[in-house]
């Protein structure tokens, strides 16, 4: 499995889809008056000899965001001979914003350099904070308390302008404020972070307000095409009655190691260090992440259900839960004390000739 390969190469494809670069060798079709007919003229845009600058703030330092800054810095050779440049404007993590002096100066931007250098202070496990002196010229900082107010300053400053793309590549449910807002300045959102769906169903509605803005393929299926071919299904008239599968690739991993032998303590914890696991990777043995992928897909087919809709069998006891241990004490402590149990019911399973598996059955009422 490689987790974040395959992440930050999807959602990059899926950005360009969301601001409006799914085809990126447009065809210029003309219409002849002479003989009525459509010709087209296949132009590469190297040959207009114009670049499209795509504005971008990117939410969420973690694996998939550092991954997706690298994947741009690679890209940018590709990025010239498609007549592209991501002009990445602010970054943010969960204690403080970075971002531009002068973000409507279109020859400014952070350049490969500084996101390099925000790559590596992340893997150091320190905030973006701590690049204030060193690169006090290149960039502004705000704190948390500040971030908000500033990342809809620049949201209305370039959204209805030049535009706006948000990355949202966090696991937190504060983006939602966010999102929901920067949609009325006309600003684009691309998601990995699942949250964002997955909260009222008057946030998910405010996203979706603008349908063309908006991207979240990353979020269900491991980078595989789920969401699209469930659009194209839909508009093209036929229903959908159910959908069963496994939403998870974490679990699937996870268990089939411990199938293996292996204790579910030593599984989880090369599992988060591989990068294959939520950052808490409670929200994959307790069944949330599966949970929302659920309701992404249930939403998407039209039904109006929440989180608390949907029934969850977690492979961890409640008093494991977030808000009684930390990340660092449930897999330390919390996960060891649960190895004997899951090793015996997976046991039983083996003998009853079955597999583990977390899966997802989605049925509207009148399926069977």
């Amino acid at each position: 499995m490689r987790a974040h390969r395959y992440v930050r190469g999807h959602l990059f494809c899926r950005f360009l889809s969301s601001v409006g670069l799914s085809v990126l060798f447009p065809f210029l079709i003309n219409q002849l008056s002479t003989d009525n007919q459509l010709s087209t003229d296949r132009r590469k845009p190297s040959e207009d000899n114009m670049t499209k600058n795509i504005n971008v703030v990117l939410i969420g330092c973690g694996g998939v965001g550092k991954q997706l800054i690298q994947h741009i810095i690679n890209s940018r050779s590709l990025h010239s001979k498609l007549g592209l440049h991501l002009r990445v404007v602010g970054v943010c993590d969960s204690t403080s914003f970075l971002v531009l002096p002068h973000v409507s100066d279109s020859k400014s931007e952070f350049n490969d350099s500084l996101l390099l250098e925000i790559c590596r202070v992340k893997s150091s496990g320190l905030s973006l904070s701590t690049l204030s002196n060193a690169r006090s010229g290149e960039c502004q900082i705000f704190t948390k308390k500040e971030s908000t107010d500033k990342i809809l300053d620049t949201a209305k400053l370039l959204g209805r302008s030049t535009g706006l793309a948000f990355i949202d590549c966090s696991a937190s449910s504060e983006t939602i404020g966010i999102l929901t807002k920067v949609v009325d300045f006309g600003c684009c959102s691309v998601l990995a972070n699942k949250k964002p769906l997955t909260s009222s169903l008057e946030d998910y509605e405010k996203l979706f307000s603008h349908p063309r803005r908006i991207r979240h393929e990353s979020t269900v299926g491991a980078g595989l095409p789920v969401i699209a071919s469930i659009n194209r299904i839909l508009t093209s008239g036929d229903p959908i009655h159910r959908i069963i599968g496994s939403f998870s690739g974490t679990l699937g991993y996870v268990m089939s190691e411990v199938e293996g032998g292996k204790p579910l303590s030593e599984v989880v914890r090369a599992a988060k260090g591989l990068g294959y696991t939520e950052p808490d990777p409670r929200d994959d043995l307790g069944g949330m992440d599966v949970a929302r992928k659920a309701l992404i897909l249930a939403r998407l087919l039209g039904w109006r259900i929440n989180l608390d809709s949907i029934k969850v069998e977690s492979l961890y006891p409640d008093e494991m839960g977030p808000d009684k241990m930390s990340v660092e004490d449930f897999l330390s402590s919390g996960l060891p004390s649960l190895d004997d149990d899951i090793r015996k019911r997976f046991g039983v399973a083996l003998q009853m000739g079955m597999c583990s598996d977390m899966s997802v059955p989605l049925r509207d009422q009148g399926s069977y």
